[in-house]
C-alpha cells in the first residue's frame, strides 16, 4: 500500500504592526530602482511640478526574490483594481469629451 502523501498545513497568517509615523503613510509620484546580483533597491520619491530634482523620501533593499514576489503581488493588485473600477490610463494625452459641445454662432 502506497504511502499518503504529508498534508501541508496552511501557511502562517502574518499580523503587522505599524508605528504612527509609518501608519500615515507617504505620498509618492517616482521610483527608481538599482539591482546588482545580491538586491533591489528601490527608492520613493515625490517630484514637484515645475521643478526637476526629485525628494527620496524611502529606500527599500530587498532580495531578488522578494523583488519578484512584489512584483507579482502588485500586478495581481493591479488586476482586481482595474476589474472593479476600470482600467488605469498610462498614456496621459487627454480623452476628447463623450459629447463634444455644439457651437453655434449668436
Amino acid at each position: 500500500m502506497a504511502d499518503a502523501p504529508p498534508k501541508s498545513s496552511p501557511p502562517p497568517t502574518l499580523q503587522f504592526s505599524l508605528d504612527e509615523s509609518v501608519a500615515n503613510g507617504v505620498y509618492v509620484n517616482v521610483a527608481n530602482i538599482i539591482h546588482n546580483p545580491a538586491e533591489f533597491v528601490i527608492d520613493f520619491g515625490r517630484v514637484v511640478p515645475g521643478r526637476n530634482d526629485v525628494r527620496v523620501l524611502s529606500r527599500v533593499l530587498t532580495s531578488p526574490v522578494h523583488a519578484k514576489q512584489f512584483l507579482n503581488a502588485l500586478a495581481q493588485n493591479v488586476a482586481m483594481y482595474e476589474k472593479s473600477f476600470g482600467t488605469i490610463r498610462t498614456d496621459f494625452e487627454p480623452q476628447p469629451p463623450a459629447n463634444p459641445p455644439v457651437l453655434r454662432p449668436n
